[in-house]
């Protein structure tokens, strides 16, 4: 019997264990299936169950902005808009439907108005309580629906559903092409991952953290419920380098310039010489319908030989070695041959040479003879030009935090692409190949007296408005040469503007120093051509003022069909771009003389933006008075004062701009959804279409500014 009773005993444990392991099984199975699949939480009347499942919900990715705060890449919210037509009253549906269905048509032009109020009428019947209105709607738009019937009431009442768990972001780049390529973008196509540029490259700051949330099985698809699992995180934002003033300079400049010398493509950088922090650049590319685009990174990614600007490497050389000295006399007859070519090097002037000259005026002239100079030099020891070359920091990459950066090719003695006429023919910038912004370093290095600073893109990184990591300049090399050297080399760089090949370029009351560059490309045949047949690439590479450098600047444009000269063709931007951004920089310039009476000497205002225009005034001190409240203005002077008054612009018509910058003309017409064309420069003295005319939304009018 007790046996028996043991026996029971046992076999009602076994039960009871087993039994409740098959429950836990139930209840962790059950947890998965909600965390990893859609679930059945519920029934409601006459639908059955409803089905949820929880999804990723993306954290709101940061700016990316200029070095004064504002934005190059942001993120615009859209917003999918849905009516429950239930939710109404009657009374109040059937009174104010029709105006409801007008205001949105009126607001999106894409439906009549009858259509719309006989479709949500029929949903209403239908008991339909998720109607699309629109998809993809702005803010503004948004704002704009909730004032109308209906909707005025709010979501309990009107039945409007527009809040937060109907949008979607888009990443936009609100100064269109201005260095579009360098700000980049980051994409994940199926797994597959896309950095590009700076968003590329910092896209861990700017994603942020996302969260999680519950969305619900409807008819034709999925909706947020509204239910948030966990919250997310909003990236941070990166401020770069880039000047916005400088970027829109550089674009314009080098833009104008591609089209006159019937280019397909060109680069140009500016960097600050003390910091390394690249202050604009700008890489346009000819597209198919004529315009120019940014579509590659030429300035960070394209190798290509440097040119009559790589001499500047060769003279650093032989002055280093004690090899030469600037007085040293050079024979510059106009025809150089070398051991093992069959071809003859020219100088540029078609051969004739420069007879007797110094290095040092060689070097302003972009002669040649530099080509069998440095042979002469180093040509029993190769090794020292090549060892060199390398202490100048020219035969690695510069390890920048963008992707896309290769590494110089460099002939080196022993491989196979060396021969007898690679240390001439390195000399003048041949068989060697960089890109612009590794050429860029060393003319900002010199600038710098010899200290080699790390181009940056980005200064900081700022999370909620705070500064969280701060990116300090990064010296690569304290010196790569003696300050004799470089002494030495900045009055040769000035000497081409004054007495070479840059003489003809203009500056306003500072020095330029650089130096010119013209190479001969290799056709696809992999030889040279004639030069009727040939391609050529055109350069200019310096900085500015020349005795208390701050910016440096390179200009590359590739196959030039009206000219091939780097000062004609480069130099021209060059200058263009030094001469704009010395003109607007305040550190080049004295301070207002503090004694003068400024009742006396009032300065004129443009018209435009009144927040602008007061800001500016009182930072000069400039009492001024403003009777205006909206955001424009113009002035008017009855007496020693400044008056502000109103500009009015006006719905649905062509605003008066006249008196007024380019910039803020643009932004209002183009903002009202006109073409714009300008050309000069100074204030709008013409509009082709007349004040008050009726708005047509992308109708062309040309403005014409003068400088007065």
């Amino acid at each position: 019997m007790k046996e028996e009773n043991r026996k029971f005993l046992r076999n009602r444990a076994y039960l009871i264990y087993f039994g409740f392991m098959a429950l836990m099984a139930t209840v962790f199975g059950t947890v998965i299936s909600i965390q990893f699949s859609a679930k059945s939480v519920g029934e409601m009347p006459g639908q059955g169950k409803i089905q949820e499942r929880i999804v990723l919900h993306d954290s709101r990715f940061g700016d990316v902005l200029d070095k004064d705060m504002n934005p190059l890449i942001t993120t615009v919210s859209y917003y999918d808009v849905y009516m429950d037509p239930t939710v109404a009253s009657k009374e109040l549906f059937d009174r104010n439907i029709d105006s409801l269905a007008q205001g949105i048509s009126d607001l999106f032009q894409q439906k009549e108005a009858k259509n719309i109020s006989n479709h949500l009428r029929v949903a209403r019947s239908k008991g339909k309580r998720y109607v699309l209105i629109q998809k993809q709607v702005t803010n503004e738009q948004r704002m704009a629906l909730r004032e109308l019937p209906i909707f005025n009431k709010g979501r309990m009442k009107g039945g409007i559903i527009d809040g937060q768990n109907q949008e979607t972001t888009v990443r936009k780049n609100p100064k269109g092409q201005l260095a579009q390529r360098t700000l980049g973008y980051y994409k994940d196509r199926n797994g597959k991952k896309y950095s590009v540029g700076i968003e590329g490259a910092f896209h861990e700051y700017l994603a942020g953290k996302p969260g999680s949330q519950i969305e619900q099985k409807i008819a034709n698809g999925w909706r947020k419920t509204g239910k948030v699992i966990e919250e997310s995180i909003a990236g941070s934002d990166v401020v770069t380098t880039i000047d916005s003033d400088i970027q829109e300079v550089v674009h314009s400049e080098l833009e104008k310039q591609l089209v006159l010398m019937d280019a397909p493509e060109g680069c140009v950088i500016v960097m600050e010489v003390s910091t390394g922090y690249v202050r604009a650049i700008s890489n346009l590319e000819r597209a198919k319908d004529s315009s120019y685009k940014e579509v590659f990174n030429y300035a960070v990614g394209r190798l290509s030989p440097p040119g009559s600007t790589f001499k500047l490497a060769a003279l650093m050389a032989v002055l280093e070695d004690g090899k030469l000295t600037l007085d040293s006399e050079l024979n510059a007859t106009g025809t150089y041959r070398f051991k093992g070519s069959k071809k003859p090097l020219y100088d540029s002037n078609n051969g004739r040479g420069y007879g007797k000259i110094s290095l040092k005026k060689a070097f302003e002239k972009s002669s040649n003879v530099i080509a069998p100079t440095i042979d002469l030099a180093y040509k029993n020891d190769p090794h020292q030009f090549i060892s060199r070359l390398e202490k100048f920091g020219l035969t690695k990459s510069l390890g920048i935090a963008i992707a896309g950066e290769p590494e110089p090719k460099v002939s080196r003695p022993g491989s196979r692409q060396w021969s007898g006429i690679s240390i001439p023919y390195m000399s003048i910038g041949y068989e060697f190949e960089q890109t612009p912004l590794q050429t860029l370093n060393l003319y900002n290095t010199i600038a710098n007296n010899g200290k080699m600073m790390k181009p940056q893109f980005v200064q900081e990184i700022r999370t909620s408005g705070k500064a969280t990591r701060i990116f300090e300049p990064v010296v690569m090399d304290e010196k790569i040469c003696s300050q004799s050297t470089v002494d030495k080399v900045k009055r040769c760089l000035v000497g081409v503007m004054e007495n070479g090949t840059g003489q003809d370029l203009e500056s306003v009351e500072f020095k330029i120093a650089g130096k010119t560059g013209t190479v001969k490309l290799i056709s696809a045949s992999g030889e040279f051509l004639n030069r009727s047949q040939s391609q050529y690439q055109a350069s200019f590479c310096g900085f500015f003022p020349a005795d208390k450098p701050l910016y440096s600047c390179i200009v590359v444009i590739y196959k030039p069909k009206e000219n091939i000269y780097g000062a004609k063709v480069s130099g021209t931007v060059f200058a263009a771009v030094a001469n704009k951004v010395f003109a607007s920089n305040l550190k080049y310039h004295d301070a207002i003389n503090e004694a003068l009476d400024k009742s006396e000497n009032l300065p004129s205002v443009k018209a435009g933006s009144k927040e602008d225009a007061s800001n500016v005034l009182a930072a000069l001190g400039y009492r001024h008075n403003i009777t205006s409240s909206g955001p424009w203005i113009s002035e008017v002077r009855p007496s020693k004062k400044i008056n502000l008054i109103p500009r009015k612009v006006r719905d649905m018509k062509v605003p008066n701009v006249r008196g007024m910058t380019a910039k803020d003309a643009v932004y209002i017409l183009e903002d009202m959804g006109m073409i714009v064309e300008i050309s000069g420069y100074g204030k709008v003295i013409y509009q082709s279409i007349a004040e008050g005319a009726d708005l047509e939304k992308g109708r062309l009018i040309k403005l014409t500014l003068k400088n007065i």
